[in-house]
């Protein structure tokens, strides 16, 4: 079934707050000009404050996402067992972790899809809570993409794209499709803006979902492991779109196996299972060396199956 765009399947809202919402510290997201500097800790090693910005400045600054001693409850079953995680502005973070640990629904907790029972969240300045007023704000800062495309079958590629801006941030049609054919042509499907998702592979509906997504112009996207739907061949071409977005400078976070994307892409490996966060580190000692046993296990298993 399809998802309300607005509500976080892949179009989350415009960067502009509604009425009664908080006011953000910050706007845009940086290139990504080089080497990180060495920054917070990661299981024993620096880890870089990410490719979006670096030195004191990054030190300083506020981080795009914060979470503090995070729990989540389905009935009597403990999902979420007080995660705490910070992400930087252009930061890429990977989260890993085996089936049934919970990274699924945290990466969900953080644009409100998921409600917490514990702890705080907060999204660029704006912490999440039961006021309408601050999920609405969060989503508009945060684009998400599913296991699933979630696009609306009835409608082309390019009015996917373009329902966001036009029904949340009130744009005129002709300035939201400017947009929409230029997202489509940076992942690659401006020739198919005009199918239906019928007509379009697998891959090809996830990188609308993607430019779906992008829309918004969000500050943060999150990605739910975003290939696990597609067959082995259009993984690649959805991984690519990911890359390119990284290098852009654009904040993420990745729930994936995908281990050669996340030694290439990502700042920093968090591992999770069993709803707690037990290791975070740079991607060439998380894959080196994890330092937990249970980390080690999870990497013997995918890496040598």
């Amino acid at each position: 079934m399809a998802s309300n765009p607005a509500a976080g399947a892949g179009s989350p809202g415009s960067g502009a707050p509604s009425q009664g919402a908080p006011a953000r510290p910050g706007e845009g997201v940086p290139a990504r000009p080089g080497p990180a500097a060495p920054g917070r800790p990661g299981g024993g090693e620096p880890v870089g404050p990410g490719r979006g910005a670096t030195g004191t400045a990054a030190a300083a600054a506020p981080p795009m996402v914060l979470c503090e001693d995070v729990h989540k409850w389905f009935g009597h079953a403990h999902v979420l067992k007080g995660i705490s995680l910070e992400v930087r502005q252009g930061e890429v973070v990977v989260i890993m972790g085996p089936s049934g640990s919970g990274k699924s629904t945290f990466i969900r907790t953080i644009n409100a899809l998921e409600p917490i029972q514990r702890g705080r969240i907060v999204v660029d300045g704006i912490e999440l809570g039961p006021d309408l007023h601050r999920i609405e704000a969060v989503r508009r800062e945060v684009g998400m993409v599913f296991q699933q495309f979630n696009l609306f079958p009835h409608l082309t590629a390019l009015q996917n794209v373009t329902l966001g801006p036009v029904w949340v941030r009130k744009w005129p049609r002709r300035r939201a499709e400017e947009l929409a054919l230029e997202l489509l042509a940076r992942v690659g499907l401006e020739e198919h803006a005009h199918k239906y998702p019928a007509q379009l592979s697998g891959g090809q509906q996830q990188r609308v979902a993607i430019a779906r997504a992008l829309a918004m112009q969000p500050k943060v996207m999150l990605f739910d492991e975003p290939t696990s739907a597609l067959d082995p061949e259009m993984i690649k071409e959805v991984l690519d779109v990911m890359r390119e977005l990284a290098a852009s400078g654009m904040t993420m976070l990745v729930v994936t196996h995908e281990v050669g994307f996340a030694r290439e892409v990502a700042d920093r490996i968090v591992f999770i299972d069993q709803g707690m966060l037990l290791e975070e580190a740079p991607p060439d000692r998380f894959f080196r060396e994890p330092a937990h046993e249970r980390a080690r296990r999870f990497l013997s298993q995918i890496l040598h199956p």
